[in-house]
Parts: C-alpha cells; sequence; structure tokens
C-alpha cells in the first residue's frame, strides 16, 4: 500500500511539474499573439477606411512586420515545446536540457523522414496535408503538433536526468557527463523517429476520437471545459488540459488557406493571420469565455471581501485587493483573488467554477468571436474592439455586468452569513500572532514582513526542511522534509494567500504575481 500511494504521489507531482513547463512556450505565445492581433487589426482594410493614414506605406510595411513576429511562435510551437519541457522539469544543468531537446526534436524528426522515405510513404509536395505530413525546420515529416514536442521533450529529459553525470573510460571521457546527453538524445529520438510512422495514428486517433467527442457536445462543450479548467486549477494541472485543447484536435480542426489545423488557438491565430473570418468553434474554447469572470466576476468578489471586511482592518488590506483586480482584471491571471476564498469556502469556489462554465457556455451563445489566451481587458481591446463590430466585443459588457452583480451579491451573502474568514474579518490582532499566539512578526521582519523571504523560509521550516525549490506563474512548489514544522498562520503574514498540501512531503504556497522574486530571494538564502 504504501509503494501505491508513492508511485501515486510521484505521478501526481509529475504532472504538476509537466503542466508547469507549458507556460514556458504559452506566455511567448500569448505575447506574441498580441503582436499579431495589433498587426492584423492595423493592416485590415475596415480600420484603413475608418483611419486613413492609416494606409500609409511605411506603416503598413511597419504593421505587417508587426504581425510577422507575432507569427513566430505559432510556426514553430512544436520546438519550443520540445525544449522547455526538458528545461523546465531538470533541476540541474538545464541549459543542457533544453539544448538537448531541441537537438533530440530535430533527431527524431530526420528519424520519421527517413522511414517514410524508405517505406515509399513520403507524400508529394501538393499531397501533404492530406497525408498528414509537414515540414518543420526544412524536414518533412509526420504533421504532429505540439504532441510531437511533448514526446521529445519526456524522453529528453528522462535521458537527462540518467546520463547528465554519466562516467566514460579515459579514451572516451571527452563524451561524458554533460556532453553525453546530447548525444544519447539523438541516438535515442531518432529511433524513437524511426518507430512513430507505424504507432503514431494510434495516438492520433485517440486525439481525434476526443475532439470530436467535446465537438459533438455541443454548447455543453464549452461549460465542461471551464469546469475542468478550474477544477484542476488548484493542484496547479489546468495548464494541460489548456494545450490539450489549445493545439490540438482536441479544440477542433478546420481548413485554413487550404491547411489542415488543430487545436481552437492554432485556427485563430491561423485565420486571424490569413485574414479569414474567426471560427465561433474555436474561440468558445479561448480567451472570451473567460472575460466575464476575471474582467468582472472576480473583482467583485474582491470588493465583497472589501466591504465584509471589518472596518479597522480594510486599510491593511486595500493594497492585496487592488493588486488582485488588477492583475485579473488586466491580464486573465486569476489566482491572486481565486486563493482569498478557495480554502476558506470550498463552496465558493465551487460556485465559481460552474460560473466559469456557464460563462463559457452564454458568451458562445451570444455569438462573441474573440480569441487568443488571457480574457482580461488587453485581449477584449486588441482581439475585440480592434478587430471590428464582427467580434461582438460590445456584447461582453452587459453579460460582465450581470456577472458582477450575481458574483458580488452571492459573495457578500455568503460570506456574512456563514462567518467566512476572508482577508479583513479576522479578530483585531489574530493575524499578528503565530500558531501558538505568542510571536509578533514585526519584531523579526523588516517593515511588516511581506513576502519576505528569510521569513518565509523560515516557516517553511528552514534550510534543512527544503529538498526542493521551484515556482509556477502564482505559487512557489516545494518539497520538503516534514511538513509538521510548516508554519501556515506566519506564510500568511508574510503574504502568502494559502498552502496546498499535497501529500506528506510536496506543498504548494500561494504567493501571487510576486512569487519570482520570492523564490528568488529563497534561493539565494538556500
Amino acid at each position: 500500500m504504501q509503494k501505491s500511494t508513492s508511485v501515486k504521489t510521484r505521478l501526481f507531482g509529475f504532472f504538476q511539474e509537466l503542466g508547469k513547463t507549458f507556460m514556458f512556450p504559452v506566455s511567448l505565445l500569448a505575447f506574441l499573439g498580441i503582436l499579431l492581433g495589433l498587426g492584423s487589426s492595423l493592416t485590415s482594410q475596415a480600420m484603413i477606411d475608418k483611419i486613413p493614414w492609416l494606409g500609409n506605406e511605411i506603416l503598413q510595411h511597419f504593421f505587417n512586420s508587426i504581425s510577422t513576429l507575432g507569427g513566430f511562435a505559432f510556426s514553430y510551437l512544436p520546438v519550443l515545446f520540445a525544449m522547455s519541457i526538458p528545461l523546465g522539469l531538470s533541476k540541474r544543468n538545464k541549459g543542457v536540457a533544453a539544448y538537448s531537446g531541441f537537438v533530440g526534436y530535430m533527431l527524431m524528426n530526420m528519424g520519421i523522414n527517413f522511414m517514410l522515405t524508405v517505406t515509399k510513404q513520403l507524400a508529394e509536395a501538393e499531397n501533404l496535408r492530406t497525408a498528414g505530413q509537414g515540414m518543420m525546420l526544412g524536414i518533412q515529416t509526420i504533421e504532429m503538433g505540439i504532441l510531437g514536442g511533448i514526446i521529445a521533450g519526456l524522453v529528453t529529459y528522462v535521458l537527462h536526468e540518467k546520463y547528465q553525470d554519466m562516467v566514460m573510460p579515459d579514451a572516451f571521457s571527452f563524451f561524458g557527463g554533460i556532453r553525453f546527453v546530447p548525444i544519447i538524445s539523438a541516438i535515442a529520438l531518432f529511433l524513437v523517429g524511426l518507430l512513430l510512422p507505424f504507432i503514431w495514428p494510434i495516438f492520433g486517433n485517440a486525439i481525434t476520437a476526443l475532439g470530436n467527442l467535446i465537438q459533438q457536445a455541443g454548447i455543453f462543450g464549452p461549460f465542461l471545459y471551464g469546469i475542468g479548467v478550474l477544477a484542476l486549477k488548484p493542484f496547479g494541472m489546468h495548464h494541460i488540459l489548456l494545450a490539450m485543447v489549445r493545439f490540438t484536435d482536441a479544440g477542433g480542426t478546420e481548413f485554413v488557406n487550404g491547411d489542415k489545423i488543430s487545436g481552437a488557438l492554432n485556427i485563430f491565430y491561423a485565420q486571424l493571420n490569413a485574414g479569414e473570418p474567426i471560427s465561433a468553434k474555436a474561440t468558445a474554447f479561448l480567451s472570451q469565455g473567460f472575460m466575464p469572470t476575471f474582467m468582472f466576476g472576480l473583482p467583485a468578489v474582491a470588493i465583497a471581501i472589501y466591504m465584509t471586511a471589518r472596518p479597522e482592518n480594510r486599510k491593511a488590506i486595500k493594497g492585496l485587493l487592488i493588486s488582485g483586480i488588477l492583475v485579473s482584471l488586466v491580464t486573465g491571471i486569476s489566482e491572486p483573488i481565486e486563493f482569498l476564498f478557495l480554502f476558506v469556502a470550498p463552496q465558493l469556489y465551487i460556485f465559481h467554477a460552474l460560473m466559469s462554465g456557464v460563462a463559457m457556455m452564454v458568451v458562445s451563445l451570444a455569438g462573441v468571436v474573440i480569441g487568443n489566451t488571457d480574457g482580461g481587458i488587453i485581449d477584449w481591446i486588441i482581439f475585440g474592439v480592434m478587430q471590428g463590430n464582427y467580434t461582438k466585443w460590445y456584447l461582453l459588457i452587459p453579460i460582465g455586468i450581470a456577472w458582477f452583480m450575481i458574483y458580488y451579491f452571492v459573495f457578500k451573502w455568503y460570506i456574512q452569513k456563514h462567518d467566512i474568514k476572508t482577508p479583513g474579518r479576522e479578530a483585531a490582532g489574530q493575524d499578528e500572532i503565530d500558531e501558538d499566539g505568542n510571536v509578533n512578526l514585526k519584531v523579526f521582519t523588516k517593515g511588516d514582513g511581506l513576502y519576505d523571504p528569510a521569513i518565509i523560509l523560515e516557516a517553511l521550516g528552514g534550510k534543512e526542511n527544503i529538498k526542493t525549490l521551484d515556482n509556477c506563474v502564482t505559487r512557489l512548489r516545494l518539497n520538503i522534509e516534514d511538513i509538521s514544522l510548516v508554519n501556515k498562520n506566519i506564510l500568511k503574514k508574510a503574504g502568502a494567500l494559502g498552502v496546498v498540501e499535497l501529500d506528506a512531503h510536496n506543498i504548494q504556497v500561494i504567493i501571487g504575481a510576486q512569487v519570482q522574486t520570492v523564490k528568488t530571494g529563497i534561493e539565494m538564502l538556500l
């Protein structure tokens, strides 16, 4: 039983870490997507008709260059995944891992090309798409999308962990250690490439079946997707579901400019780049469905928390709430507000998940077509307002107002009725003491101790208690020796929004936007 639990724990932790690595390419994609949206809107004839001076030839060349820059990540996304996975998962020699990921990915595609050639399955240029093949950095290969990059990245990571300290005989010592990692990655993934033409149809059919299942759900597809993302978010695994729908057949398949494109976000970017009408089926799974929640619902939650706080405590929590509102409204990062109520009122989080699913369904039914990844005001302006009224951006306003009112009154009512201890509702002085009731943080911290790495490290049990330390967008991810040494009350006083105990040794400390600064500070102390 002990062994089974251990395996389950390791798998759970691995998938959390894997989901975190997806943020490397996705964050780049989100930024470059904004550039693509700006470029496409400013070069559209409709925009030029409204603002004639935008038609200036030099300006148009500049705007087109922005679109070209924005299209980079879309074109080479599988390569980015192949490099980011070993980079993110590896604890040492990360640069070697990323380099080996690139080498392995290229050799895998060369292996595929070799086998397709030998078996006479290599398609002619005009039949590439119908044969399920494409070009990747000059190599004709099977069209696998990001799944090809994920396969190469995972294999490289395993090989990197196993062989980065490889000791070779003296005569071959030059090829030992970290130099052996790209060598073994190249060999292993070339062999994987030789096998893929025979086994890829199994994976491809499975993903296609998942996509058909979601698409056949009709309007309930976005509803279930929205709930699924929120259900996985507390465990940090929602990035895996997001990636599946954004970049594989699970998010639909359409032809753009004669090319078969799979994945909701891929379809959106391809249509945006080609100047074709935007698919409502694709944007149903993108940022538009999150906008009522991120731009209106969660700010309403923050206001409800403020209004239900003790009057003497409101000044102390104002900065925290304003920061959460701005992050959610502008960038679509929701955790800083969500984790204010997740742990003290799970029932409210269930309500929030259901409302998020309903939002995706309602916005889709309204015929809105706004894509990209974030769901904040930047996406609303660039991919909605600036693209023209055909996106129906204006419908987000009445829908959002309704979401604001529902969230505000439900949260305010529930917090007061059940006396939920959201920030600011503690009795005076309660948050100034530790679990034993005898430690005032102001005695041993600079200022008020907010985000102080030394205090957070001490609250985690000190240096000796930390086995591994990492972070994602909003949380510290730690493997610790003894969980009983973790002082949650001090962590809360030092700025933590909550602590998630995954098992006896793995925890997550939700910090919010300052997580990278905190992690860097702790690393320096370690």
